[in-house]
């Protein structure tokens, strides 16, 4: 029995399985945003109990445009072509928002970086997110 997060909620809530490559990149970014999110919260709470505006504090300086964007140049070499391809289409897609703090290019970067986490949430690879979030944030590197 797989007790993924992904596959409790496909059972209790009735969601259907979905073709991921029919998404358009800005909607895998608007999930990959959110998977993001969480993930990056986790990581914090798990540090230990501490002030909610100190959470923010440490959040804000890993779920933002330019952090994410420098997170690419790390994880951009391990890329596989499949996920290259859907960074690229993440990033090349035309937006009808900016970024408030960050250039357009790190707006950019960050775009794709997120459809690429959408992407592979939608495919239930959580193995390969948490690795490349590992990799980008260079967790337990001494």
């Amino acid at each position: 029995m797989d007790e993924s997060i992904i596959n409790n909620m496909k059972e209790q809530l009735g969601l259907k399985d979905v073709d991921v490559k029919s998404y358009s990149p800005l909607s895998l970014a608007y999930i990959g945003d959110a998977v993001y999110e969480v993930i990056i919260r986790t990581i914090l709470l798990n540090q230990g109990n501490m002030p909610v505006n100190k959470y923010h504090h440490r959040a804000s300086r890993l779920v933002n445009a330019a952090a994410q964007s420098q997170m690419m140049h790390i994880l951009e070499p391990i890329l596989t072509e499949e996920e290259v391809a859907v960074y690229k289409r993440g990033r090349n897609a035309k937006s009808y928002t900016s970024a408030k703090h960050a250039s357009v290019i790190d707006y950019r970067r960050a775009t794709g970086f997120e459809a690429l986490i959408g992407y592979l949430y939608l495919k239930e690879d959580m193995e390969r997110i948490c690795f490349l979030v590992k990799i980008g944030l260079h967790i337990g590197e001494e």
